[in-house]
């Protein structure tokens, strides 16, 4: 079957099914159809306009634009991944874009370079999407991560202080609620291959089916992406839960709780 072009007809006629969920929202007064107004508003403007970026990078295929979209890109992610935590520290924002550079650009590299053997180095067709995959489930697993690690060491305050009263350095009073916080990042993406293929069928490996690719040539191109997708939010979780600990430590071995800012009340 022949790649099948949606109009904005088409388009018109999908954005239809969410009447259904606004309907209903409507009659249980949850009070979400507002806001699935807006969700649905800004989807297609939001996704019109980068449709029409990329089409622009793509026809001039020159790098520095390719790194100026992925800067774009890096800072959006930044910032959203510390937004959806509701505790950070000082210089969460810039620790969080040099976390998901470092994660991403390392992890891309390797695949493009050795696995794939991207021509150039640059190529926006396979880059731009890659790096977006990644980062995309990368921000969750650091905002998940730091937000954990900090609401669970200001929670367990009263334990840390005995630990450290009785001798414990910094590392040793927080290192298991660090490692929960770490599991709790990764867990979404290992959940996902866990079920992927049975329950799921990935968007990346559904859009080439459905653009004609062959289904096993589907298949190996999603393996690829998991398995990026897995290192790139592992290495990025680690890191940033390591800088997440040093923000808040003391070379004294002891906790600067002042450094732990709690958002959850809007205040900052």
């Amino acid at each position: 079957m022949a790649f099948v072009e949606l109009t904005p007809w088409d388009l018109a006629l999908a954005a239809v099914l969410l009447l259904i969920p606004a309907a209903l929202s409507l009659g249980l007064k949850l009070g979400l159809e507002n806001k699935l107004g807006i969700a649905a508003v800004r989807t297609v403007v939001q996704l019109t306009g980068i449709g029409l970026v990329l089409e622009w990078v793509f026809d001039l295929n020159r790098w520095y634009l390719v790194v100026g979209a992925l800067l774009i890109m890096l800072i959006a992610a930044a910032r959203a991944a510390v937004a959806r935590s509701d505790r950070r520290f000082p210089g969460a924002y810039l620790a969080s874009f040099l976390t998901l550079t470092f994660a991403s650009g390392i992890t891309a590299f390797a695949v493009t370079e050795a696995v794939i053997g991207v021509d150039p180095w640059y190529a926006p067709r396979y880059v731009i999407p890659l790096i977006g995959m990644l980062l995309g489930n990368a921000l969750t697993g650091i905002s998940l991560s730091m937000d954990r690690f900090l609401s669970d060491v200001t929670k367990q305050r009263r334990s840390i202080e005995a630990r450290l009263a009785l001798g414990a350095t910094t590392w040793e009073a927080t290192l298991p609620w660090l490692r929960d916080a770490l599991r709790n990042g990764m867990i979404p993406i290992i959940n996902s291959m866990m079920v992927v293929g049975l329950v799921s069928l990935p968007g990346m490996m559904t859009g080439q089916i459905l653009a004609g690719a062959d289904p096993v040539d589907a298949v190996a191109y999603q393996i690829l992406v998991m398995f990026m997708i897995a290192g790139c939010t592992a290495l990025g979780t680690i890191l940033l839960g390591t800088v997440a600990f040093r923000a808040i430590s003391h070379p004294a071995h002891r906790i600067r709780w002042d450094r732990i800012i709690d958002t959850s009340d809007g205040s900052h």
